[in-house]
């Protein structure tokens, strides 16, 4: 008789949800998922939801395999050594394998100020939180954001398209990861949106007030709601029971997403540090990531050696309102080219994809193993030489 294998996944985002459903490819394999929500986030989805475009959540029946336990929890410690997890309700659950996949979500701001009255947007309920605030605001009154990321970006534009007056504080530049071309770009459809785009060393924000921003140039900017999007952090429940983790707090691996100090501990997503080098935070790693966190396991009870990471990048996607964006096209090894598809195109096959990624997810709860990510980076295996040969500056390059 087939001994059945209990395995537990901690987080029930991009990554975890895929981990989910690969590994219902075993009937001897029972899966709990556990999470804080009852719903799926679509966490590239929270500007529209300050905007007022999208509620951001889909019933976890349209996503998650019908053979998964859904658990509406949240884990608060790890006992690796009893192969157990403690919840907040005070429950605890078993496991044979444990799959890590807690996410990310705003960072400490650390700017005096900014954690009383500004406003994170990285989780479901900061985005909740923070939509009442807007809609309550005068239509005139000044809005601000810090960071210049994606988020930040998305969230200027979303709001500057429903009419309200709004700054983008970047910091150093507009879109760091963006080619100066599609830079380019994306500056010329904000000042098309009205947004006031402040870059440079002199664009760092030293303090928040309950309306005003302060730079480091010492202007301060008049300010009604202030949204922050700079940073993103992980939960510290690795580190909290005693698992080692990298400095921001993402559990440490080898290159099968295996926990560097327990075999039967697999880490994916925007909380895995793979060879201390990880990805970049995004649904485009995660949803690379769950699948191969689960084959890792599978492999494991399977009796078999699981195989390396493998992750490739294709573009990065920014909506600016509802009608225009930009794909940002990209080397396998997640550095960016000089070709994009900007304006109304650009929003286009930014919509599609969100869409296409609900779909990824409902595809694999419906054919578990049936497709794989197509786009591979080489040059992983580089990156992880010249760490290993004392070549810091070439391996940083890659996180």
């Amino acid at each position: 008789m087939t001994e059945n294998t209990d395995v537990v996944v901690i987080g029930g985002g991009y990554a975890g949800v895929m981990a989910a459903n690969r590994l219902t490819q075993r009937d001897d394999v029972t899966v709990t998922l556990i999470n804080p929500r009852p719903n799926f986030v679509e966490r590239i989805r929270l500007h529209q939801l300050v905007g007022g475009s999208h509620d951001a959540v889909v019933d976890y029946a349209k996503v998650l395999a019908g053979s998964v336990r859904l658990v509406v929890d949240t884990v608060t410690r790890i006992d690796a050594a009893g192969r157990r997890v403690t919840t907040a309700a005070g429950n605890t659950v078993g496991y044979d394998y444990l799959i890590y996949a807690v996410g990310s979500g705003s960072a400490d701001p650390r700017v005096p100020g900014a954690a009383e009255f500004a406003y994170p947007i990285a989780g479901l309920e900061e985005a909740e939180r923070l939509r009442p605030v807007v809609e309550a605001a005068p239509a005139t009154a000044a809005v601000t954001v810090v960071g210049a990321g994606p988020t930040g970006i998305e969230t200027a534009a979303e709001l500057a398209e429903t009419g309200r007056t709004v700054t983008l504080v970047c910091g150093e530049v507009l879109g760091p990861y963006l080619h100066a071309r599609g830079r380019r770009s994306v500056a010329g459809q904000l000042a098309g949106l009205g947004v006031t785009v402040l870059e440079g060393p002199d664009a760092r924000v030293t303090a928040v007030t309950p309306d005003a921003v302060r730079l480091r140039d010492g202007r301060e900017l008049p300010s009604t709601v202030t949204i922050w999007t700079a940073g993103f952090g992980v939960p510290d429940l690795a580190g909290r029971s005693g698992l080692s983790t990298d400095a921001l707090g993402r559990l440490l691996t080898d290159e099968t997403l295996t926990s560097v100090d327990d075999a039967r501990i697999v880490a994916a997503g925007d909380s895995a540090a793979p060879s201390d080098l990880p990805f970049r935070m995004s649904c485009q790693a995660a949803v690379q990531l769950g699948p191969q966190a689960a084959e890792t396991v599978l492999s494991r009870i399977a009796g078999e050696h699981p195989s390396p990471v493998e992750v490739g990048f294709v573009s990065q996607c920014i909506s600016l309102g509802r009608r225009r964006g930009i794909l940002q096209l990209a080397r396998r090894d997640d550095t960016a080219n000089r070709f994009y598809l900007g304006g109304r195109p650009g929003a286009k096959v930014k919509e599609f994809i969100c869409k296409s990624i609900v779909w990824q997810l409902r595809y694999e709860a419906r054919h578990p193993g049936a497709r794989s990510w197509w786009v591979k980076d080489a040059k992983r295996q580089q990156l992880l030489r010249a760490k290993r040969d004392g070549a810091p500056a070439a391996a940083e390059q890659a996180a």
